[in-house]
């Protein structure tokens, strides 16, 4: 089962780092040491408002298959979130040898009887 693919109404993302060890001398000189060539822990986190409760079960389902934040998938197979205006190729994980899992579970909040607003918070892990 792919990631469920409906329009987020709201999205906020982090870069992550590459993975660098800082070393502090006793005279207070830092040293950096540079421990891989890939971009690693991007943050997106996805709401999707006022959904059927039939979509936003979909995210359950998907988090059930994955087995919660053990299991890793491609979320952006061409690249893109569909509605983000901007060169959405810095988004994909897979442009950085990384792969999404989740960072915790889906958290759903129901709006009123059938409709409900999801969020879903993923992680880029190498």
């Amino acid at each position: 089962m792919a990631f469920p693919d409906l329009v987020p109404t709201a999205r906020t993302y982090d870069a992550g780092d590459f993975p660098v060890k800082v070393f502090k001398s006793q005279n207070g000189v830092e040293h950096r040491i540079l421990y891989g060539s890939n971009r690693t822990n991007m943050k997106l986190s996805l709401t999707y408002a006022n959904i059927p409760d039939a979509n936003a079960k979909l995210f359950l389902d998907h988090y059930q298959e994955e087995q919660g934040t053990f299991g890793t998938f491609d979320f952006m197979p061409t690249g893109y979130v569909k509605g983000w205006e901007s060169n959405t190729s810095e988004l994909d994980a897979k442009t950085f040898g990384n792969k999404y899992r989740y960072e915790g579970p889906p958290k759903v909040v129901q709006v009123r009887s059938g409709i409900s607003t999801v969020t879903v918070n993923l992680i880029g892990v190498l």
